[in-house]
């Protein structure tokens, strides 16, 4: 394979695999892009983005603009004269002078089958919405929101199980191995480009920390999928009193569509949901650890018939 002069543009951990994999391949990886390090941590400490910290214990250059809109930045990026830049989840949008500077543009992974679930969250949307496959789509960029022609792509499936802390890591390893395929291609003149279709146009909205709030009126089998998908974050939760528990694992079960939402059920926390009813199997008070839902209720009173 032809090694490449690359651009790398990302910033969280999901974006580390793909690097690695590109410096695997042989490719010369003459500039990192990263989000800018921010305050961190109790001390509030400027901390650096995975990525920028992967790259320099590579021995990497790392550049962390704020934005690219400065023309200087611009040129900057244009001197590097790159076969390709690869960017996963950067953070900043990339000005038409940037899209146009790398000879076989910008590529992107993004974690989902285009076009649907184009956007911020589409790994927790996927599972929130009860879609049975996900996957990986390299696109080469344009200056719309994940519009661009799509290059390769690569499926994975959607269980009762899946979480989107276990659908990130393997889609991580998905489109770091995809990308190396598709920079061949591309190179070699033997990977087409297909425009997305119009039909099937989906937004994985920014997650917001508010949606973690169970709501008790949704049925069951969409709370259940609500938790998987918010683990590890934002998390889910309902409220005891003023105590905020947080509910890291459960499952839809039969409930009594004869009493109200949010009335506890039984001695096993099920709660009666607007379909069904929800059973937390994991859960976590305030400053504790999480624990199984048994030994949570030797010491947590969740009287049956009580409504949350």
């Amino acid at each position: 394979m032809t090694a490449l002069d690359l651009i790398f543009m990302g910033s969280p951990d999901f974006s580390i695999p793909a690097l690695q994999a590109l410096l695997d391949a042989g490719h010369r990886v003459s500039c990192v892009y990263a989000q800018p390090p921010r305050p961190a941590n109790r001390g509030h400490k400027e901390t650096p983005c995975p990525v920028h910290a992967f790259a320099l214990e590579q021995g990497l250059t790392v550049r962390t603009p704020k934005s690219l809109k400065d023309p200087a930045d611009q040129a900057a990026f244009a001197t590097l004269k790159a076969d390709a830049a690869v960017v996963v989840a950067y953070g900043l949008i990339l000005p038409q002078a940037v899209l146009d500077a790398p000879r076989l543009g910008c590529l992107n992974i993004h974690a989902s089958l285009l076009p649907r679930w184009r956007g911020a969250a589409p790994i927790q949307r996927a599972i929130q919405a009860g879609d049975h496959e996900t996957g990986v789509t390299i696109m080469q960029m344009d200056a719309g929101l994940d519009t661009g022609d799509m290059l390769l792509t690569g499926k994975l499936p959607i269980t009762d199980t899946t979480t989107a802390g276990a659908l990130h890591d393997d889609l991580s390893a998905l489109g770091a191995k995809l990308i190396v395929t598709a920079l061949e291609g591309l190179e070699a003149g033997t990977l087409p480009a297909t425009p997305q279709p119009d039909a099937g146009v989906t937004y994985a909205a920014k997650l917001d920390k508010a949606e973690g709030r169970l709501d008790w009126t949704k049925p069951a089998a969409e709370l259940a999928r609500t938790v998987r998908a918010f683990d590890p974050w934002p998390g889910t939760w309902f409220e005891v009193g003023k105590e905020r528990i947080k509910v890291l694992a459960a499952e839809a079960v039969d409930g009594d569509d004869d009493v109200q939402p949010g009335t506890v059920l039984d001695d096993r926390a099920t709660i009666q949901c607007g379909a069904g009813a929800l059973r937390p199997t994991r859960l976590q008070r305030p400053g504790k650890g999480a624990m199984d839902a048994g030994d949570f209720l030797r010491g947590f009173d969740l009287p049956q018939g009580s409504r949350l």
